[in-house]
């Protein structure tokens, strides 16, 4: 059971292939079992994507299974497209951006925050090129390495 302000679902490979220059937290329009799968701790966002529809933005292809206690009638559609709530002057900032600087809207990771309702992180984000991703690798092993040498000194 995930309490409040514990991740559910963190899309890592997000920050690995963008380059993420701004967040937001984004409320979710979600239906009761998908609540109760959330706090179960089952959400997978590494394939979804957030996008504007019919002047609202929308997460798509976010995946929350059904839940297992409730009875047929009262399930939710896994993938279903589902709404987020922002105020009007973030979305129309993600919007100009998405428009004219060629910016892609990314989910970051889903979470419960402290009054104990279901949010995502967006980012605003730039696509990295490939030689910018083999930098972060080599960062990150330098960074590996320099750990190891310090644990062996001391």
């Amino acid at each position: 059971m995930i309490s409040t302000n514990q991740t559910v679902a963190d899309n890592r490979r997000a920050r690995f292939d963008y380059q993420i220059e701004d967040k937001f937290e984004a409320g979710i329009a979600l239906t009761g079992t998908e609540v109760k799968s959330l706090r179960m701790g089952q959400c997978s966002i590494n394939e979804s994507y957030v996008g504007p529809k019919n002047g609202e933005i929308f997460l798509f292809n976010c995946h929350i299974p059904e839940y297992p206690q409730a009875g047929p009638h009262l399930q939710h559609e896994p993938r279903r497209i589902r709404k987020l709530l922002l105020k009007k002057r973030e979305m129309d900032k993600l919007f100009g951006a998405v428009a004219r600087e060629g910016y892609t809207i990314i989910p970051i990771r889903v979470y419960f925050n402290k009054t104990g309702l279901a949010k995502l992180e967006i980012g605003l984000a730039k696509g990295k090129k490939q030689h910018d991703k083999r930098q972060t690798i080599k960062e990150r092993d330098w960074n590996k390495q320099k750990q190891r040498i310090l644990r062996v000194k001391n």
